[in-house]
Parts: C-alpha cells; structure tokens; sequence
C-alpha cells in the first residue's frame, strides 16, 4: 500500500508522541532484529526505530532494506529515527490503519 500524502501527515502527527521500540547500534540491523521489527508491526501498526550514534548504519539505507525485507512503509525519516508503518493482518489491531483507510 502506497501512502498519500495526507495519510502520511496523519501517520506523522500520530507517531510524534512514539517512543523508538528498537536502537540499531554497532551491531547492525540483523536477520533476527527484523524479525522482532516486523512483530512488533504487526501488533502496533506503527513504530519508531532509533539508529545510535555508534551504528555504522545509514538512515536511509536501513530504511531502504526494511522496506524490501517486511513490506513496510516508510512514513518520515528525521535525523537518525525511522517511523515505520506496516497494516496489521489481525483484525484486532487495526485501529490505525482503518483511520489512515478513512483519509
């Protein structure tokens, strides 16, 4: 699913009160951090990945390689934090992309 531009402002304006779930750091973004990733889309619908200061990681690369690996979209990129959104296939976590559904 590709987003528009207002379900995109929308995704933005309800991630700015997210904490980063996940801190990619000197080692990497891995096979089993992805995994974990793509759990945590699937309950929460919507995330921020924090990359630390010590990780040789590219925000856009990391960005890049998600997007390919779990099928997610990527909301906003600022700085060294990555907001990820992926619909979740539960009917029961739904909340959030029904809203972005309706924009």
């Amino acid at each position: 699913m590709e987003l528009r531009g207002k379900q995109k402002r929308y995704l933005r304006s309800q991630a700015h009160h997210l904490q980063p779930i996940f801190q990619i750091g000197k080692g990497g973004l891995n096979s089993a951090m992805i995994v974990q990733i793509n759990e945590a889309l699937e309950k929460r619908e919507l995330i921020k990945v924090n990359l630390l200061q010590n990780t040789d990681e590219i925000a856009e690369e990391v960005a890049a390689s998600l997007k390919k690996e779990i099928n997610c979209d990527i909301v906003q990129i600022i700085g060294r934090v990555l907001v990820l959104f992926k619909p979740s296939s539960k009917e029961k976590y739904q909340k959030i992309s029904n809203e972005v559904k309706a924009i």
